[in-house]
């Protein structure tokens, strides 16, 4: 069974590789596919991330990194024969604004969503935190 684990990965974190290292032990292949917003800015080039994330899961043999910029992520899904999303959540609001993208991407392509609980230690951990203190 194939998995994508989606994500803007702006910049990617230590919270990202530990929903990635959870998921690579419940699938048989896990996509980390990359996704542009063209309505937002990125801070990292898409180049700049997929070798980031490359580079982060470079010993987990069932992990590929792609990119999707654009392009609905249920109609990736389907071009690439995943049959599920690995969404991290952290909090209650971060599931709140995954469930309805979970439920339309059934709707729309029948692809399920599995939430995956971020570990106690991680679940601090947000892409515009590392960006912040980066800065710093």
């Amino acid at each position: 069974m194939r998995a994508v684990f989606p994500g803007s990965f702006d910049p990617a974190t230590q919270g990202h590789l530990d929903v990635a290292r959870r998921a690579a032990g419940l699938f048989d292949e896990v996509v980390l596919c990359v996704l542009t917003n063209p309505d937002k800015a990125g801070r990292l080039p898409l180049a700049e991330r997929l070798a980031l994330l490359t580079r982060m899961t470079g010993d987990l043999a069932n992990v590929v990194v792609d990119s999707s910029p654009g392009r609905l992520l249920v109609d990736y899904c389907r071009a690439a024969g995943i049959d599920v999303i690995v969404r991290g959540v952290r909090t209650p609001a971060d599931l709140a604004h995954e469930l309805p993208m979970a439920r339309m991407n059934r709707h729309l392509g029948g692809i399920e969503t599995l939430f995956v609980p971020t570990s106690p230690g991680q679940a601090h951990i947000s892409s515009t935190l590392v960006a912040a203190t980066a800065r710093r």
